[in-house]
């Protein structure tokens, strides 16, 4: 055998050698491998260890089963007031379907994202600018629902769709954030206002609770002095009447009635005594010998006095 055959066969020993080592595959968990046979597919590896046929098959594609997370870049977007924003965004998805995976879609990473930006601009062109910031859930919900729609032919599984970023023009932030300023200092005047109307309130109410506590105290005072006053007149009456009711059973008495006459003239000649000292013209009407005319004159009835006894 020449030298030219032994190196032709050594070479082919050397890739057939290769190629066995090349047929032994060990798959990884959560690893999709998909194998072909002269061309066609014939059937996916899942993990574990697993022999070739050398020559006749080979793995075409690799596929991850994990969920995983895809940016979506940034594009230019109109809202339904004709304003210009910018949209970006992340996307959470898995294949589950290795095989569709591989032939049902050149790249499902790139067209899940093609389709989840003319979605994102779809949504967007029916919102208005305020609400595309407030229907975030509305939008990421849209996107979902629409990939899932062709998600079975690609192989795939969309999880959610999370806006990442949503950017108006400089000019209209401006606006945006004037307004905002605009509507917190409105709120600050309008917090002020309610203190102060608060301030104002509980002034009036202790105002308004010392008057009534004053009125009070002036009222309760009236009530004491008057209840004092009806106090003493009851006291006075009473003791008058007790007064009269002890003059009358003096009077009723044996002699009773001749001191009463006494101790009268003494008072009347007493107080004409007063008079006189003044060096004034006294002049008495009345008969002093006469007692009984002289008490008439002082309007004392002892008669009447002895019967109301």
């Amino acid at each position: 055998m020449s030298v030219f055959s032994l190196l032709v066969w050594g070479a082919f020993f050397i890739i057939v050698i290769i190629k066995l080592i090349g047929s032994i595959r060990i798959v990884p968990a959560q690893k999709a491998y998909i194998v072909e046979y002269l061309g066609k597919y014939h059937k996916t590896l899942k993990s574990g260890f697993h022999l070739l046929v050398p020559f006749f098959e080979k793995v075409t594609y690799i596929h991850d089963l994990r969920e995983e997370a895809i940016n979506v870049p940034p594009q230019d977007c109109f809202t339904a007031d004709n304003v210009r924003v910018e949209v970006d965004g992340i996307l959470y998805m898995a294949v589950i379907n290795p095989e569709m995976a591989s032939y049902g879609v050149t790249d499902y990473r790139y067209a899940a994202i093609q389709l989840a930006q003319t979605t994102v601009r779809a949504v967007i062109g029916t919102l208005e600018l305020d609400r595309t910031f407030e229907e975030r859930e509305l939008i990421n919900a849209k996107i979902v629902s629409v990939l899932n729609e062709v998600a079975d032919h690609w192989g795939i599984k969309i999880f959610r769709y999370e806006v990442k970023n949503i950017i108006p023009p400089e000019s209209v932030r401006a606006s945006m954030e004037r307004q905002l300023t605009a509507e917190r200092e409105r709120r600050a005047l309008n917090a002020r206002s309610l203190g102060d109307k608060e301030s104002r309130i509980n002034e009036s109410e202790g105002k308004k609770a010392e008057l009534v506590n004053k009125s009070e105290g002036e009222k309760q005072k009236r009530i004491n002095e008057a209840e004092g006053q009806a106090a003493e007149i009851l006291s006075l009456s009473k003791a008058t009447a007790h007064a009269i009711e002890t003059l009358a059973a003096a009077i009723a008495m044996p002699g009773g009635e001749e001191a009463v006459k006494l101790r009268v003239s003494e008072n009347f000649i007493s107080q004409i005594k007063g008079i006189a000292r003044n060096d004034a013209q006294v002049i008495i009407p009345a008969d002093l010998t006469n007692i009984d005319d002289l008490m008439q004159g002082l309007g004392i009835d002892l008669e009447q006095t002895k019967k109301k006894s």
